[in-house]
């Protein structure tokens, strides 16, 4: 069954540009994907290059991963803070190919303390009592 789920999003570097000062709170690139596809079989968070482009994210470096159809080289970019179902993190970004579904993978699922229901979609996880409790990194 797929599963979807809203993630905004927003350039880590601009936030951080915000807080000293340097710009306008109204100028931070952000973007709101109404049908990112929950993947538990991707690692982290991975975006379409156009999107990448639009929230202005830096390369970082070449990495290798693994996917459905093989060992590919991917870019790694400069992070995003991220928001799904009120609570935020942040990671860097690898790229997919254009025309690719946003992947919300099992390292944003563990960040915000969110689990999968077959049924319901994604859901706070019930061990917790719907309480927000992370890992210590």
């Amino acid at each position: 069954m797929r599963h979807t789920t809203q993630i905004d999003l927003e350039n880590q570097y601009d936030l951080v540009a915000v807080k000293l000062g340097v710009m306008n709170p109204e100028d931070v690139r952000r973007l709101t994907i109404t049908d990112a596809l929950v993947d538990t079989g991707a690692p982290g968070l991975c975006l379409p290059t156009s999107l990448i482009e639009q929230l202005g994210l830096t390369p970082i470096k070449v990495t290798r991963a693994r996917t459905a159809t093989g060992i590919v080289d991917r870019m790694l970019y400069s992070a995003v803070q991220f928001t799904i179902l009120e609570r935020a993190s942040l990671m860097q970004i690898t790229d997919l190919p254009e025309g690719s579904p946003v992947l919300v993978g099992h390292m944003v699922l563990e960040h915000l303390d969110l689990c999968l229901d077959i049924k319901e979609g994604l859901i706070y996880n019930p061990a917790h009592d719907g309480e927000w409790i992370t890992e210590i990194l």
